[in-house]
């Protein structure tokens, strides 16, 4: 089973008065992902980098996590990429 590793940049935007997920981008590197989240939220509200393991075969995760954040970003942020 091939794991696939994808860095991924969520950004939040504010919608009546509450942070909320914007778009999401993808980068070719983790530290492309830093620097890429870390220069949005220049522009936004908040952004976070995320390194996700997943199986290239079925898109079973296998793990996520949090490289970065920037800005404002949910306080339940953490907990919702964990899953709870």
């Amino acid at each position: 089973m091939p794991m696939k590793t994808t860095f991924l940049v969520q950004t939040f935007e504010i919608h009546r008065k509450r942070l909320r997920p914007g778009l999401r981008d993808v980068a070719p590197t983790e530290s492309g992902a830093l620097k890429r989240a870390e220069a949005m939220a220049k522009r936004m509200p908040g952004t976070a980098a995320l390194k996700i393991v997943a199986d290239d075969e079925t898109g079973e995760l296998d793990s996520i996590a949090i490289l970065g954040e920037f800005g404002q970003v949910p306080e339940d942020f953490a907990e919702q990429v964990r899953g709870g």
